[in-house]
């Protein structure tokens, strides 16, 4: 599941077609849906996040930093 609504301006990365790998596409999503940059690396790459479960989240009301708490391995830590 994707945003429902628009959070701002497409980032780059989806303005030039599809990225080449999943980690990249997984990244540009979060990016879209208004997670900063670092914290949106961290999801992407981080193995057993499910990106429509953060996505949904955010969607909900839920700020960016505590959709990732949430959803990261017990132990990982996010970093606003």
């Amino acid at each position: 599941m994707t945003t429902t609504h628009p959070t701002g301006t497409p980032t780059a990365c989806l303005r030039q077609g599809p990225p080449g790998d999943v980690t990249t596409w997984r990244r540009c999503r979060l990016l879209d849906a208004g997670f900063p940059q670092d914290l949106a690396t961290t999801l992407a790459g981080t193995p057993g996040v499910d990106l429509h479960e953060v996505l949904q989240l955010v969607d909900r009301g839920c700020p960016p930093p505590l959709a990732a708490r949430i959803l990261l391995p017990y132990g990982s830590e996010v970093r606003p």
